[in-house]
């Protein structure tokens, strides 16, 4: 279902892409390359200067290179366009501190630690929040989600549609369907 219409009439002032695309390497590795832009629909007066309407106010982008545990084993970030340039766009190597973490545990609680106020930049750090599921779906694309496996899918119980008393459980991952919840 859509979203309803505008209740008025307006103009765009904002937009915010985040783009995430997962690769396979010669090598078999993965990485995942992940931008984020801020455009503003009007001009926009920072106080390093005037920023035209369409030019980015932030273009950053990170890579990180996972084995197939989705251990980081190389990150990369650089800021091209910034706010502030020759500021924002320091902060770029600090985000090698990513390797040798694992991108599906504790993840996105270790980056807010690593990364918080002044450790890190807000826009790269909150780009990062994203590749956990990123990882897994680029991982995803080499097998059937409903391969027959000894253990349990890793999806189940990670989201509403599938908790495994849910419906979809039962009828797509009958092996671990745990029964309808009774309502208290």
């Amino acid at each position: 279902m859509p979203l309803p219409a505008p209740a008025l009439p307006r103009r765009p002032i904002h937009r915010r892409n985040i783009e995430i695309q997962g690769f396979q390497r010669a090598d078999g590795l993965l990485e995942l390359d992940a931008s984020i832009t801020d455009i503003k629909g009007i001009d926009y007066q920072l106080g390093s200067g005037l920023r035209p309407a369409g030019e980015p106010v932030h273009l950053m982008r990170i890579r990180v290179t996972l084995d197939e545990d989705f251990n980081i084993v190389d990150a990369a970030a650089c800021s091209d366009g910034v706010p502030y340039p020759g500021q924002c766009d320091t902060i770029g190597p600090v985000y090698r501190k990513l390797v040798g973490l694992n991108l599906v545990r504790g993840f996105r609680r270790t980056v807010g630690e690593m990364f918080a106020d002044v450790r890190g930049c807000t826009h790269l750090t909150e780009m990062l929040l994203s590749l956990p599921t990123a990882a897994i779906q680029t991982a995803a694309s080499f097998r059937s989600d409903s391969e027959d496996t000894t253990g349990r899918p890793f999806q189940i119980d990670r989201c509403h549609a599938l908790e495994s008393s849910a419906e979809a459980v039962r009828l797509y991952y009958p092996k671990w369907y745990r029964g309808a919840r009774s309502e208290v």
